[in-house]
């Protein structure tokens, strides 16, 4: 039988933390509406939630629009929300909540995503999904602090179903 030559991806990883003066349940209730993240989230032109946990994504990508699904595989209200994609680029990730005080959280992104393509591949090189990372959390802050109120809330529990695809 014959081996195989071409390379396994190594998966990309990122890991960013923003202090937000809200209440954690402010937050979390927020996070938990998808379809208002391109009013925060940089290139993400729309968010359909199709149930509980299935999610559809359109977003524009080094210039090229893209869509993919992804299952939300743990939700635990109040402190974390963990997805992956079940179709398209391979992503998946946690965001974590953590009190710091009555009107005072961390919110953490943990993602991890494999670039596909040259373009993808050169901006993931250059920091360009870091960047939005960074950028997309700190715009939540912006979004949230100034509402100081949620749009929505969706509070019930998804149990832990693997994060691997």
């Amino acid at each position: 039988m014959a081996k195989s030559t071409r390379a396994k991806k190594t998966p990309s990883r990122i890991s960013e933390s923003i202090e937000v003066e809200v209440a954690l349940p402010t937050a979390y209730n927020q996070w938990t509406q998808f379809e208002e993240f391109p009013r925060f989230m940089e290139g993400v032109q729309s968010v359909r939630q199709l149930d509980d946990a299935q999610l559809i994504w359109r977003a524009e990508i080094g210039g090229k629009a893209v869509e993919w699904q992804a299952k939300i595989t743990e939700q635990v209200p109040d402190q974390r929300i963990a997805w992956r994609s079940v179709s398209g680029a391979r992503n998946a990730g946690v965001v974590r909540f953590e009190r710091l005080g009555d009107q005072h959280c961390r919110v953490t992104l943990d993602l991890e995503y494999e670039p596909e393509g040259m373009v993808e591949n050169v901006g993931d090189f250059l920091g360009v999904v870091q960047r939005r990372a960074t950028g997309d959390l700190k715009r939540f802050k912006t979004f949230i602090e100034h509402r100081s109120h949620e749009t929505g809330a969706w509070r019930g529990s998804i149990p832990h179903s693997g994060s691997a695809r």
